[in-house]
């Protein structure tokens, strides 16, 4: 479980990477197929996950230190209980829908807005998965840094 907890957000910032970086290079459909498909990647990773919680396997996993000082310590680390889980159904989800919508109601615009739509729209649905619940373990330092994204990622799409 410890690869799928980082790569359901993982795969949407790739997908933001990707389509933001090579938008001057990419078409329209290889767009769509990258920003959708790294969420459809995310839904069945954040199935898989909820199987798991279901069966009863709640998750903490931590992937490094982020922080050690002292006394101070803030882990890099994930937490997948029941309420996480059917947030993150619900965002990658109805994120990939979202998607899909998109590629069709965007057709007329030009290949190098599409991609920047696309990337935004991969950044916003990162910065979603990062908000969920105790994604990062409660610590006040990883909840501004999530807020910050988040907000940046909504400014970025509207």
């Amino acid at each position: 479980m410890k690869i799928e907890l980082i790569l359901i957000p993982l795969l949407p910032l790739i997908g933001f990477l990707l389509n933001g970086l090579l938008r001057n290079y990419l078409s329209k459909g290889v767009t769509g197929i990258i920003g959708s498909g790294t969420i459809l990647g995310s839904f069945i990773l954040s199935v898989i996950a909820f199987m798991q919680v279901r069966a009863g396997n709640i998750a903490v996993v931590e992937y490094f230190d982020f922080i050690n000082v002292g006394s101070l310590n803030i882990p890099f680390a994930f937490q997948v209980d029941e309420l996480t889980s059917i947030f993150l159904l619900i965002i990658t989800g109805v994120g990939f829908l979202i998607h899909v919508y998109s590629t069709s109601y965007m057709h007329d615009e030009k290949p190098y807005h599409f991609a920047r739509y696309f990337a935004y729209l991969n950044l916003f649905v990162f910065s979603m998965l990062l908000l969920v619940g105790r994604q990062l373990c409660d610590h006040v330092y990883w909840l501004g840094r999530r807020w910050l994204v988040f907000l940046f990622a909504h400014r970025f799409l509207v």
